[in-house]
């Protein structure tokens, strides 16, 4: 879901603050009350209104080590994700790195 505009919000405010309740420019602009109220909040305790950075959660285990793992694979394409695993320097699971490998376009050979 997209943040709301800025315009909207600007617009919200001055409503507020010209003396209609919460729920009068909820029902308003067409916006929850709980939104309201934090937005109101939020510009209270911090001066801000804008739109919060998104959180994406924490980055994956290997993000930085990119380049060491395509070095590693393409030096012994046939290496097993088990022997990739114990040559990084992280404690990792052979599973995380077959995801990531193969996220990386690599596929693993095959041993017969």
């Amino acid at each position: 879901m997209r943040a709301y505009s800025m315009d909207l919000r600007i617009r919200v405010l001055k409503a507020c603050d010209s003396g209609l309740g919460t729920t009068e420019v909820a029902e308003l602009f067409d916006v929850s009350t709980a939104w309201i109220r934090r937005l109101k909040q939020r510009r209270r305790e911090t001066g801000q209104i804008g739109a919060r950075e998104q959180r994406h959660g924490p980055l994956p285990k290997l993000h930085g080590h990119e380049e060491e793992l395509v070095r590693i694979v393409e030096e012994q394409p046939d290496r097993t994700a088990k022997e990739i695993a114990a040559l990084l320097p992280l404690c990792i699971s052979h599973q995380t790195v077959d995801r990531f490998v193969r996220r990386l376009n690599y596929r693993f050979k095959k041993r017969h």
